[in-house]
């Protein structure tokens, strides 16, 4: 099964093709949607997609950890990470 990568572009195509906006519209549109999302997951707040799922944003823990090339113990700085967790109805989906 051969994968590839879903774009900006090809999400505005879409946009364009079934809904009917100007290319350039549809662009604006997928562009304002991620400048939302990421201005939200900037300031901590969790992102709620209906039927797709939840973006949130996790704290990590300062950890003990080693560099595989020298074998030398190092603490890993604490940091913010993304995860997502899919909805039931898209998780049921991808397990068919």
């Amino acid at each position: 099964m051969k994968r590839s990568n879903v774009t900006r572009k090809d999400l505005a195509r879409a946009i364009h093709e079934d809904m009917g906006f100007s290319q350039r519209g549809a662009a604006d549109l997928v562009d304002t949607v991620f400048a939302t999302l990421k201005k939200s997951l900037l300031q901590e707040e969790s992102v709620k997609l209906v039927q797709f799922g939840t973006f949130t944003v996790r704290e990590k823990s300062p950890r003990v950890g080693r560099n595989p090339r020298t074998g030398e113990t190092m603490e890993i700085a604490p940091r913010c990470m993304v995860s997502f967790k899919p909805s039931k109805g898209l998780r049921e989906k991808l397990n068919r």
